[in-house]
Order: structure tokens, then sequence, then C-alpha cells
């Protein structure tokens, strides 16, 4: 007999996730105003205002998807054909598409083998005279580097853009919430991610420039003050009432998202703590715990075996690196090793879920100790 013979929550599932009355009367509130466009409501702005208020930054901009939130960063930071943007090769691909959308050179650094976030090594040795900006992604909730990020982008005249849809309330080393030291921070609102309108996207920033720069790309360019006018470049990427106001309410339940999260996960840890050759992330205080990473030999072989003890697990993260994609060319196997080590390897994945009760996570550590012991 499996471990478990019912799933656990996921975010597939009504259990796994936090939508509830403040939900339904969001919709039946906008329903009723008759205005489902944010261009003409109210809740887009209020999803704005309540963003940059809970991260403490001077403005946030709402538009259609995490993705869109990084193409809104990449036109702002004035990506042109034949700019580089230095990223990891360990992302969802919506990382990288605004970069090829605008004409740029994605650059990928090689990551750290103790949780597979950039290394700011393999970053500043990538940086030419073409390059513009960095893209860091916060993997599964943990902390980039951004501290020393940050420096080497000072240094060089980089824009910093912080990939923070796996990150919601994540923290540094140094207690900073994650998304307040880039120029541009970016969340997604995805099905998956730790609060949802089932797509949605936001990106801060303190610079005005840049919050008036994305606001015209996601408004097709069009500056509504000076009539039908369009003297930028742009694409409708703009929210929609219904879901920003879905966002709204689900922003108000992100902070206990984010506690219930970090207890289950200290829970898994002293459960499995002392497992010969299985690591779990050494810096946990501020992690956002998208998902629950393990570091083990033989992924592949790990995966299978929890999944058929009904604990399901990815082997990789993802099946190859992003510039393994048939879509790019001219980026050679062995490009970043250590990257490469992870996905093939020893980097194995765990759903994660603010609803598993102290026995569902009794479960995931059995299993994982059936498999280890196996």
């Amino acid at each position: 007999m499996p471990v478990r013979d019912r799933p656990l929550p996921s975010v597939l599932d009504p259990h796994g996730r936090t939508i509830g009355a403040e939900e339904r009367e969001a919709v039946l509130r906008v329903l009723d105003s008759g205005v489902l466009c944010s261009t003409f409501g109210p809740e887009g702005r209020a999803l704005e205002a309540e963003m940059a208020q809970l991260y403490g930054r001077q403005a946030a901009v709402a538009c259609s998807s995490g993705t869109a939130a990084l193409h809104l960063a990449v036109a702002a930071a004035g990506i042109r054909p034949g700019d580089e943007v230095i990223t990891t090769p360990i992302s969802d691909f919506g990382t990288v598409a605004p970069v090829l959308a605008q004409g740029g050179r994605v650059v990928f650094a090689d990551v750290l083998p103790g949780d597979g976030n950039l290394d700011p090594d393999a970053v500043e040795a990538a940086i030419t005279p073409r390059t513009r900006a960095v893209i860091a992604v916060h993997l599964f909730g943990g902390a980039a580097d951004t501290g020393r990020l940050r420096r080497i982008c000072d240094e060089h005249g980089l824009l910093l853009i912080e990939d923070c849809a796996q990150a919601w309330l994540g923290e540094d080393a140094e207690g900073r919430l994650l998304g307040t030291l880039g120029d541009i921070a970016c969340f997604s609102l995805q099905q998956f991610k730790h609060i949802t309108a089932g797509d949605g996207g936001l990106a801060t920033t303190d610079d005005p420039e840049l919050a008036r720069r994305m606001r015209l790309f996601a408004d097709k360019g069009w500056d509504r003050s000076e009539g039908r006018v369009h003297r930028e470049m742009g694409l409708n990427y703009r929210i929609t009432e219904l879901a920003a106001a879905v966002a709204r309410a689900q922003l108000g339940k992100v902070a206990e998202v984010a506690r219930l999260r970090r207890a289950h996960a200290e829970q898994l840890v002293a459960a499995i703590g002392g497992l010969d050759g299985v690591t779990v992330p050494q810096q946990r205080a501020g992690h956002a715990w998208w998902l629950f990473p393990l570091l083990v030999e033989d992924n592949d072989r790990w995966a299978k075996a929890l999944t058929a003890e009904g604990v399901p697990a990815m082997a990789g993260y993802l099946e190859r690196t992003l510039y393994a994609n048939p879509v790019f060319t001219g980026y050679p196997a062995g490009l970043c090793p250590e990257a490469e080590r992870l996905v093939d390897s020893t980097l194995l994945a765990l759903p994660w879920n603010e609803a598993y009760t102290p026995a569902d996570v009794d479960d995931i550590a059995r299993a994982i100790r059936l498999v280890h012991g196996a």
C-alpha cells in the first residue's frame, strides 16, 4: 500500500486554494457595476495602491499575467534589438519571453549548486558592453543574492529586475522583502502561485519614470491625458476588473498563506533532518516555499518512487534548462554546468500548499524516509 491513497490538497482543487466569500463578493461587486474593464473601473487602480502599500514601494502597475509584468519591466528598461539581458536557465519561459519579444538577447548565467539561484560571480563574468539588465528569479521562493546583484548592477549601470512570481512575501537573509531591492519587481497571480486570480500580474517600482513607461506599455502606448495619441510602443496588457477584484481579496490573504507554508515546511525539515544524501534549503527563515525543493542523488528515481507512494514529485523541476529548448539556437550543452546537473540529476521539487495538515506533512515525511531507506 502506498503511504497515501488520497490526493494531497493542490492548487487545482478548492481545498488547496483560499478562494471563499470575499472573492465571491468581489466578483459580484464588479458584475453589478457593469464595468469589467479596468480602464474605467476602480478595481485595477485599487489593487495597484494596495500592492504598493504592501511592499512599501512608490508605484505598482497591474496587468494581465506575470509574463506581461516582466514584459512591462523589460520594455521600461528600454531593451532593444541586440541588447543583452542576463538571467538564469532555471525558470519558466515567461522570464525570458519578454526579452525575445523586444529583440534582445538572453544571456544565461550559471546558478549556485545549493539553491539553483543565480551565481553573482557568473553574472558578473557574463557582462559585456551590450548588457542592459539582469533578471533575478527567486527560485521556489528562496532568495537570490539580490544584495550582491544590486551592487553589481549599480557598478555597471544595469537595471535589476526581480522575478518574484514564486516568492510572495519572501525575505532575504537580512530580512528584507524580496521585490524591494530591484529597480522593478514582477509578481504573478497565475493559478499555481501563492495567491491567484486565474491569471494576472503586478510590477512594482520606486522610479516614477519606469512606472510611467510600464503604464503606457500596458495600454498600447496610449497616454489618455492627451486624447488618442500613441507616442510610444505598447501592447494591451490591461488586467480586467474581475481579475483585479479577485486579486484584491487574495492579497489580503497572502500573509497567512506565507505563514502556513513556512510552518509546514519547518515541520517537514525537522522530520527528515539527518537523512544522508537528502539536502533541504539552508536559508529558510524568509523562504516563501512556492515548492519544496530537495537535493538528492538520482532525482528521476526519487520522483518516480515518491509519486508511487502518493506524494507527487518533479525531477529537476524543468525537463531541460531553458536554453536547451528548441526555441533557442546557439547555446551549447554544458553552458551552465551547475544548472544542468540540478535539472538532470539532483534537484527534486515537491508541490507545497498552505492547506496541508500536520498529518499531510507527516505522510510526506514518511514517504521520503521510505524512499531514502530503499
